[in-house]
């Protein structure tokens, strides 16, 4: 019988030691992770600084002495995050949010508001018969419910078509965006036909489906939480040894050192909801017969009904969790706020790159800037890995004048 005990304690002290050491292991990496990305970081500020004395990007191909000019259309983009109020720091995420940088490779398509809060348009998830309650809470019907009752889907078209308060469209942004980096000479050419600038508006018109909404939800808990409990699993696993015993005060003390060395900073939880607006033929059909009117044609009935229209929406793609895990930053950030806000900028940029890695639609899209070696100003800003392939595509105009892309 004492054999046995002593065996079972010699097995709760190896038990402790392993999970002591792999969390800390877990903690270590993301030190050197974070070491790493600290040296990238710096040398990215280099690199910035030297082009700033460089000429701005000409935006053409170069290859032997020749140049040919881009064209280059973007995705557009409108970013949102779940206001929570049971989140402590609420005030500060949302504020590193708003002050974030919108993505250079997307169109900025900000409409509305920016953020809203979850308590007033909760949705309890439908669990179905048999299954159980999923631990983490899926948020996709309290945004549905959110758009649906705001109109969002309605307010993205309306800026696309530039509306007007008194309801009256017009095609400027599409042709400005359609035409994106187009030449004099292009604008000129579409002047002169039948079809004059509708031309451009038609290429323009192109974009409107590729028109995405990432909603964000981020939460955050102290590391310290964590390391606690840890800790006083390892000394709940060792409790039944004598207290003095050499196998108990080292696995408390090794509790002990784990805790001290994981409990600083925070860890934040990212989950990134997409969605695509839908545009299609026939909703395009619709809109122009039915809701249409510019300024020089105004009708109340119209604008009512373009208020009103359940013709748009936005379909959720899916969405993608990262996070982010910052331990020992009280050693170089000045207090705990810029903690918590270079946290929640990692996790929303980890989350961004999940997204584009796993929907083909949202990938980064950005023009070459040279030909021989084919080069483009892409890379670990967007999530690029080592081993990962890309696709090169080639403009052409079909016979009513509308670009495809080969």
């Amino acid at each position: 019988m004492n054999i046995d005990i002593k065996f079972a304690g010699v097995r709760n002290i190896l038990k402790v030691t392993l999970v002591l050491l792999f969390f800390l292991g877990i903690q270590s990496n993301v030190a050197i992770a974070q070491d790493t990305e600290a040296t990238e970081e710096k040398a990215t500020d280099k690199k910035k600084e030297k082009k700033v004395k460089e000429k701005k990007d000409s935006g053409k191909i170069a290859k032997s002495g020749k140049t040919t000019v881009i064209k280059y259309r973007r995705s557009s983009l409108h970013t949102m995050i779940i206001e929570d109020q049971k989140l402590p720091k609420k005030d500060l995420i949302l504020k590193t949010f708003n002050e974030a940088e919108f993505p250079d490779k997307y169109n900025n398509h900000t409409t509305g508001d920016k953020s809203f809060d979850i308590a007033k348009y909760y949705v309890e998830p439908p669990v179905a018969e048999g299954e159980k309650k999923k631990k983490r809470v899926n948020y996709s019907y309290s945004i549905n419910k959110y758009f649906a009752e705001n109109r969002i889907a309605n307010k993205i078209i309306a800026k696309w078509f530039n509306r007007s308060g008194s309801g009256g469209f017009d095609m400027s942004l599409i042709g400005e965006r359609g035409s994106y980096d187009a030449s004099a000479q292009d604008a000129a050419v579409a002047s002169s036909t039948e079809r004059g600038t509708a031309m451009l508006a038609d290429a323009g018109e192109e974009l409107i489906p590729n028109t995405f909404v990432v909603v964000n939800y981020s939460k955050f808990v102290s590391n310290e939480e964590t390391a606690k409990a840890v800790k006083e699993t390892a000394y709940a696993l060792v409790e039944d040894q004598e207290e003095g015993a050499m196998g108990r005060v080292l696995a408390e003390k090794l509790a002990d050192k784990v805790y001290e060395k994981t409990k600083d900073g925070y860890s934040v939880w990212t989950t990134a909801y997409l969605y695509q607006l839908q545009w299609t033929d026939s909703m395009s059909a619709v809109f122009y017969q039915d809701l249409w009117m510019d300024e020089s044609s105004l009708d109340p009935v119209k604008k009512e009904a373009f208020d009103n229209t359940n013709l748009f929406e936005l379909k959720l793609l899916g969405f993608q969790r990262a996070q982010a895990l910052i331990t020992g930053a009280g050693k170089n950030a000045e207090d705990e706020d810029m903690i918590i806000k270079n946290a929640t900028l990692k996790s929303i940029n980890s989350v961004y790159n999940k997204l584009q890695r796993k929907f083909e639609s949202f990938r980064t899209k950005t023009p070459l800037f040279s030909a021989d070696p084919l080069g483009a100003k892409i890379g670990l800003k967007e999530g690029l890995e080592g081993g990962d392939k890309y696709e090169v595509l080639e403009k052409q105009v079909d016979a009513e004048g509308k670009v495809k892309w080969k």
